[in-house]
């Protein structure tokens, strides 16, 4: 892999991360997995970065694991699944917000990469896929317990079990994405989306947040409104709700502290 196979930039106090093996449709190999969770990991640690959007190079988001690491067998499959902690799922356990900007063909881990994006913007016409069953694999990095709880139980047993192809109105249909833009607006239309986030949210609150609705997925109601009803106690003396109520008298824009480095 080369040095710059995953780029980073920052615009807006946003992270972009691009996946940058245009000709082989971002296709991923191991170490590229690992970059890729090494600039996500930056970015959640770094105080100027706010939210993320990850994005690929060319006319493809991730075609999934590169064709010469399946066709090398067993042993070079096994070496290429990403290490715990480096997972696709990672980037829900961040404390900033992940935007997807979806540009073109999805399928395999890259589908595990997009679902693990909190919010995901598709181009018109982008093909996106799940493919497993059709490589004699199984749902793969977690998409069985993901999936059902993103779109709902049935339609996820059926993408699960035809490994079929959809495009991004029908993804957005699903509940796959959350936005379909024209090709070319796809990174504007997540960068704008980021840095409304960026500029108008309590970093302190996007975090919190992430962290409830995805734990709560395994908490039972009780458990989830007891904690609700913790953080909010505490959020009522934070100085974030202070200076939202002030900026609102004042007609401005809230400024509220960055996320210690992490």
């Amino acid at each position: 892999m080369g040095d710059t196979d995953v780029l980073v930039r920052h615009e807006r106090a946003v992270a972009v991360i691009t996946l940058n093996r245009p000709d082989k449709l971002n296709a991923m190999t191991g170490a590229m997995s690992v970059a890729y969770a090494d600039a996500l990991r930056e970015a959640d640690a770094d105080p100027d970065v706010r939210a993320i959007v990850v994005t690929g190079a060319g006319r493809g988001f991730c075609a999934g694991a590169d064709l010469a690491v399946l066709n090398e067998g067993a042993e070079a499959i096994r070496k290429f699944v990403p290490a715990a902690e480096n997972l696709p799922h990672l980037a829900l356990r961040l404390r900033k917000p992940v935007v997807a900007a979806v540009n073109g063909p999805v399928a395999g881990i890259g589908f595990a990469y997009m679902l693990g994006s909190d919010i995901r913007f598709a181009a018109r016409g982008a093909k996106i896929a799940t493919s497993f069953s059709r490589l004699g694999l199984v749902a793969e990095y977690g998409l069985s317990w993901l999936l059902p709880r993103l779109i709902g139980t049935a339609p996820a047993v059926e993408l699960l079990l035809t490994g079929r192809t959809v495009d991004a109105e029908e993804a957005a249909a699903l509940g796959l994405v959350h936005h379909v833009t024209e090709p070319g607006d796809v990174l504007r239309a997540a960068l704008d989306h980021a840095a409304d986030l960026a500029a108008h949210c309590s970093p302190a609150s996007l975090a919190a947040i992430k962290s409830q609705v995805y734990g709560d997925l395994e908490r039972p109601l009780s458990q989830a409104v007891d904690h609700a009803l913790s953080l909010m106690d505490a959020s009522f003396d934070g100085p974030d709700l202070a200076e939202a109520l002030t900026a609102r008298d004042h007609k401005r824009a809230p400024v509220f502290a960055p996320l210690p480095r992490g």
